[in-house]
């Protein structure tokens, strides 16, 4: 069963979005859906995403209540700045060496400060472990580095890596 479907769970959701999208339960939608299921599920067998290692959940509650608080107070600081402009504001890119190789938190970083308005992964630079921020309002690079490492890469480091 397992080779004919790799990720069972997988195929199942998928066929249940394919049905609900398409609002239809005829025969027609159903091999489709299956057949999109199917591939779907192979395709991820190709992909072999690792194992998945043991997270700890206190950092993630902790930077999950962090985020929350950071995401409002650059909701009301974009607001300010597109309501009330200020010569002199300037947007820009930092680098910013990480220490966190995990993929899964790599990955969760990326949606953290992607979400947080006034700030957005641009890229990451997996040999030099170096990712490139842009910042809506830059005043400072180095305040901008030392945020990302001690607000969100050390609690990432503590949930994925040790």
């Amino acid at each position: 069963m397992r080779r004919w479907l790799p990720y069972p769970g997988l195929a199942l959701a998928l066929l249940l979005v394919w049905l609900l999208l398409s609002q239809s339960l005829s025969v027609g939608q159903l091999l489709l859906g299956s057949g999109a299921a199917l591939i779907g599920s192979h395709a991820m067998a190709v992909l072999r995403p690792p194992r998945r290692r043991r997270v700890r959940l206190a950092p993630l509650a902790k930077l999950g209540a962090l985020v929350a608080i950071d995401v409002v107070r650059s909701n009301l600081a974009v607001a300010a700045i597109i309501l009330f402009p200020r010569k002199g504001r300037v947007s820009g890119f930092v680098r910013i060496p990480l220490e966190l190789t995990e993929r899964g938190g790599l990955a969760l970083l990326a949606l953290i400060l992607t979400a947080t308005p006034g700030t957005l992964w641009v890229e990451y630079d997996q040999r030099k472990r170096m990712l490139l921020l842009h910042v809506l309002d830059l005043i400072d690079e180095e305040e901008w580095a030392t945020l990302i490492k001690s607000r969100y890469e050390v609690l990432l480091l503590q949930a994925f890596e040790a």
